[in-house]
């Protein structure tokens, strides 16, 4: 019998892999290019209106890069464009986005602990927070403060800051450093779409034209490129931070996802300036270390208030769905019984400190209220609980919360 909740997995597992390949793809290809420009070097033999060449070895062959500052005499027949690597990581990205936060929002995206909300006022949320980043980023960008760039950059952190904190009151742990992420990488997505490859046609055009291009396209659309090299690294980490619940199931999760975007302008200053000039700045280690040591203490900080205040509160009509199917009481009996020593408010195995991925089953609401999890993880396979940590969750277990799901479900 296959579930909906099986294929609507599997379904996620193939966005997600596109998704992962199409970005390893554009940030090989962002970090590449950002390091060989600060590679390139003065020739006495450079051809007209080239500003620096780079010689490379790799795969047993040698590379002659030259790069035109503003454009060759010359159009080439062939002309390779980079755009596609951005534009399907942020639409694989989006769609893996509904497929869990908005499909799954009544699991993922929406905390009944924080703020009362509809699934369909959460997923508005959702979508507003994604497409203002951009909306403010491009606003920076062409104001006064264009001319300042450090000043700039100061007030896009402070809007990060206010943004991680706002996400975090409404939405999950997860999902708020998740859909910080979703803002920031959207910002850089819209600077390869509205900026970049327009100022780039704009040049083309004029070539093919006849016309000398205006250098003035080239410059504003590099600094939008140095920018998104800055923003790669933290968006990284958000978008895998929901493997750490140490990130993002604490009390201070907001603050700490601001620190690693600090973290990441230090490592990326380090290696881009090493490849300008041979040489990193070592001072950039110590911040680095410093910050993730910050981070690591804030971390240890109490779990969200929501864990102690989780059994007071009235169960959503989602969790009702599932606490009144028929098997509940003996699926919530095998829950108990296998999974709550680990998955609890103050966990008893031995050496865990917290909850797992920050799930919580214990009363009979956390058990509904994570329904789907527990059928994929422990009832139609066998992910959980480790073999090593448990040795009573036998088949007639799992069959037991199969049981309760599709009952629940209707077979679906």
């Amino acid at each position: 019998m296959y579930d909906l909740a099986v294929m609507w997995d599997w379904v996620g597992f193939m966005v997600r892999w596109l998704h992962v390949i199409t970005a390893m793809a554009w940030i090989g290809a962002s970090f590449y290019f950002i390091a060989l420009d600060l590679m390139l070097r003065d020739a006495p033999d450079l051809p007209d209106g080239a500003s620096g060449e780079e010689w490379e070895v790799h795969g047993g062959g040698f590379y002659h890069t030259t790069k035109y500052l503003v454009a060759p005499a010359r159009l080439p027949e062939h002309l390779t464009w980079h755009k596609w690597q951005s534009y399907t990581t942020w639409l694989s990205g989006a769609a893996l986005l509904m497929i869990i936060y908005w499909v799954g929002g009544e699991i993922y995206l929406l905390d009944p602990n924080k703020v009362e909300l509809s699934l369909w006022q959460g997923i508005l949320i959702s979508a507003a927070s994604i497409g203002i980043g951009w909306v403010l980023y491009d606003f920076l960008c062409k104001s006064k403060l264009r001319d300042h760039p450090t000043a700039m950059m100061l007030v896009l952190f402070a809007i990060i800051v206010a943004m991680s904190w706002g996400l975090n009151q409404v939405f999950t742990g997860r999902a708020a450093l998740l859909h910080l992420g979703a803002f920031t990488a959207t910002i850089m997505t819209a600077n390869v779409f509205f900026i970049i490859m327009p100022n780039q046609r704009i040049v083309v055009a004029d070539l093919k034209a006849g016309r000398t291009p205006d250098a003035k396209y080239g410059k504003i659309a590099k600094l939008r490129s140095t920018h998104n090299n800055y923003l790669t690294l933290p968006v990284i980490f958000l978008m895998l931070s929901n493997h750490y619940p140490l990130v993002f199931a604490t009390q201070y999760s907001w603050i700490i996802a601001c620190l690693v975007f600090l973290t990441g302008v230090t490592i990326r200053h380090y290696f881009n300036t090493m490849h300008s000039t041979g040489k990193g700045p070592n001072w950039t280690w110590g911040v680095t270390a410093i910050l993730i040591i910050i981070m690591a203490w804030l971390s240890v900080a109490p779990m969200m208030d929501s864990y102690e205040d989780a059994e007071a509160r009235a169960l959503t009509p989602y969790e009702e769905q599932f606490a009144n199917a028929d098997g509940f009481e003996d699926a919530y009996d095998v829950v108990l019984g296998n999974c709550s020593m680990c998955h609890a408010r103050e966990p008893s195995w031995e050496g865990m400190h917290w909850p797992p991925k920050g799930v919580v089953l214990e009363t009979e609401a956390d058990v509904a209220h994570r329904a789907q999890q527990i059928f994929l993880q422990a009832g139609v396979s066998h992910a959980m609980p480790p073999p090593n940590a448990v040795s009573t969750m036998s088949i007639e277990n799992r069959r037991t919360i199969v049981a309760w799901y599709r009952s629940a479900t209707n077979g679906s």
